[in-house]
Parts: structure tokens; sequence; C-alpha cells
């Protein structure tokens, strides 16, 4: 079995996690598999200011340094890993279900003309072929998807969905490569980058958090919600229906498309679990789910579920805090 090629994420000059969960998962299979895991790094002119934080996670860093790869452009990724997947022939290679890697992937994909498999959860190996775990029916069912025989496969990575930690200690060897000098001229220019507002309280750094979803009925009902989070002295938060109806400022918001956070207690009323939201609280030390639909996602991830009205339990926790 070849190599298994990793796509690493940045922003801003500071790697993202889902580099480091696929990295772990690189490294399980690798050591499974006999293979090696090599971490591809498109970087501005600084780009090895990551290097030692890759160096434990792979067995072989492959670093290209320019100013135009600076900023993500997936035009440009496209023909530099497009290049790199001729040289070194891996038989995987992960990429983030990110909007990098939406970009990237399934133009690679079409390109290379090798088969893909997009937003995947896990990934086998069985007789030397890969199968792709996804989610289907809102991550209710779970679903094995085998690939057309190919030499390299390309998988994308929902996030979340593997650990950040160092799978084994590694000491990858870096080799630094030029720019191809005859890449086709990109069609984008980068403005700039600009972030959200951090709003009047950052939960990203709350070690309490009582979260709300759909399950809250209307906004009436959130000062009820509000009320038992300052009785246990933690914040308030909520998935992403809640900002979309407006009930809730974005800051508040948990997920992919709002802020990942880390608290030692996750409290989840009325919130389904969908794969945006729990991609945000895969750092949270302990998750306590409540809602009345028993097949709710979120309880496939709980440390404890309650199957029962939310308000119910709100109640009964604000009893026991008076």
């Amino acid at each position: 079995m070849g190599d298994i090629l990793v796509l690493v994420e940045h922003r801003q000059g500071e790697i993202r996690e889902i580099t480091h969960q696929m990295l772990w998962k690189a490294n399980e299979l690798s050591k499974e598999n006999g293979s090696k895991t090599v971490a591809l790094l498109l970087g501005g002119d600084d780009g090895d200011i990551a290097i030692d934080e890759l160096k434990e996670r792979a067995d072989r860093i492959i670093l290209f340094k320019d100013k135009s790869l600076e900023q993500f452009d997936g035009s440009l990724y496209k023909e530099i890993i497009y290049r790199c997947l001729n040289e070194l022939n891996p038989f995987l290679i992960l990429i983030g279900q990110t909007p990098w890697g939406m970009d990237v992937a399934p133009a690679l994909a079409i390109k290379s003309n090798l088969p893909m498999a997009s937003d995947c959860v896990d990934i086998i190996i069985e007789d030397n072929k890969p199968k792709a775990i996804r989610q289907i029916y809102n991550g209710k069912i779970f679903s094995r998807v085998s690939f057309k025989d190919a030499n390299t496969y390309i998988i994308t990575i929902r996030p979340g969905s593997f650990p950040t930690d160092i799978y084994d200690s590694r000491n990858a060897e870096v080799e630094i490569k030029d720019l191809y000098p005859d890449l086709p001229p990109s069609k984008k220019q980068f403005i700039g980058y600009e972030e959200a507002g951090a709003g009047e309280v950052d939960i990203s750094q709350a070690e309490l958090l009582v979260s709300i979803g759909r399950g809250i009925g209307e906004q009436d009902n959130i000062p009820v919600v509000q009320e038992l989070a300052q009785k246990m002295g933690g914040m308030i938060s909520c998935s992403r229906p809640i900002v979309d109806k407006k009930w809730m400022p974005k800051y508040h918001q948990v997920g992919t498309s709002g802020k990942s956070v880390k608290p030692k207690v996750y409290l989840a009323l009325g919130i389904s679990g969908a794969f945006q939201h729990v991609a945000g609280i895969t750092g949270a030390g302990t998750v306590i789910a409540v809602n009345k639909d028993p097949k709710a996602p979120i309880f496939r991830v709980a440390d404890y579920g309650v199957v029962d009205d939310l308000f119910k339990i709100v109640n009964a926790l604000k009893e026991k805090l008076s």
C-alpha cells in the first residue's frame, strides 16, 4: 500500500484543527498497513513556521514556500496537488471537508480522473482497498462506500471525526520544494481577511455551556434557559437554527459556521446533533444531551443522555440549584 498524503490546512500562519484530525487518522491507517504519513504544506514565504508543530505528526513533510501560497487559492492548489500526486503516487489523499476542501477536492478529482468520496467520518482498509464511512439520513444511518479501482483515492474528512492528539510521536523529514515554474496564472486576487466580530461574550472561553436548539420552541423561552445558565455559573450558546431565526446573535453559535468550544461541561438542550454542530464540540469534556427524540444524532456523541422534554429538565435543575 502506498503512502497517505494529508493536505495541511492553515489560516493566518496557524494550522487548523482539521489537519491534526486527518494526521491522526492517517497515522492510524499507516501503522495498520505499513505505509507512511506525508503532510503536504503549501505555505507563504514563512511557511516553515508550522514545521515543528507537524514534525511529531508525520513521517515526511513536503513544503512549498512561495508568496503566492500565503493565502488559499483553490485553482493554484489544485494544480500543485495534481503534480504532487503524479510524482508521489500516494494510496490516499486526505483533504478537509471545509471551504478549502469543498473548493479544491472536486476539481482535483475531475482533473486527475481519480475516485473521490466526500464528507467522510471514517476510513477502513479491506483487501488493500479503502472503504469510506459516510452518514446519511441526517446522521441516523452510516453507509460504507466503495470505490472503483485506482492507484490513488481522494477522501474529504468531516471536521470533528477524529481526535486532535498525536497518534504516535514521529520525527518527520522535511523536504522544501520550489514552486513549479510553468503553473497557469491564478484568476483570483486576495483582497483581505476579516474576522467576524467577537461580540459581547466569548463562548470559546467558557468552562460550562448551556446550549439550545430547535427544541426551545420559540424565542420567548430563551430567558428560561438563560436563567439556568446563570445559576450554573456558565454561558448560554446555541445551534445554527437559533441564529438563522435571529433569536440570538451569531457569536453565541457553536459549530462549523460558528465557534469551536472546549468547555468542561456542555449541556445540549433540544439540539438534534447535526454534524455541523457536533464538529464544534469535539473538545468538550463532558457532553450531556436532552432531547425528546431517542434517535437524535446528538446521543451518539453525548456522555450522558436524557430522553425527555427539555423544560422539565431545566425546571428540575433550577429547583435543585435554588
